[in-house]
């Protein structure tokens, strides 16, 4: 039997990998959340920095953080990358922008970078090599 919920051994059922999606332009926001859904992650939804570090506070079961760079705010994507490496070392991080380049130099050590626009079969083959998680 087969679903969208990972199964382990012996009937144990495992919760689908989270993924939080901090992104302040709506329509993306949700496209990209329905590509992780439809892939079968859990993603859940930020529009800014403050609010994907009040989520990571709560939710200690976020996989992964991908977050656009170019966000309004006191603290843009790279700046939430740096704030979420010291605080989650171990968190993976997907930066993304179709306005600019980041070089390798300027994201944490578990950061990476995919240029807008992206392909969905592009975003899930990242998620899954930075968080070597699949639901």
């Amino acid at each position: 039997m087969s679903s969208e919920i990972g199964e382990a051994a012996e009937g144990a059922v495992t919760a689908a990998p989270v993924v939080l999606v901090v992104e302040d332009e709506v329509l993306v926001r949700m496209l990209a959340c329905d590509i992780l859904r439809d892939a079968g992650y859990d993603a859940l939804e930020a529009v800014d920095a403050q609010e994907a570090l009040v989520l990571l506070d709560a939710r200690p079961d976020v996989a992964l953080l991908f977050t656009d760079v170019d966000m309004p705010g006191e603290i843009n994507g790279l700046g939430l990358a740096r704030l979420v490496s010291l605080r989650w070392p171990n968190l993976p991080i997907i930066a993304t922008s179709g306005a600019a380049t980041v070089d390798p130099v300027d994201l944490p050590p578990n950061g990476r970078f995919l240029q807008k626009p992206y392909r969905p079969s592009t975003l899930i083959e990242c998620v899954e090599a930075a968080a070597v998680i699949k639901p």
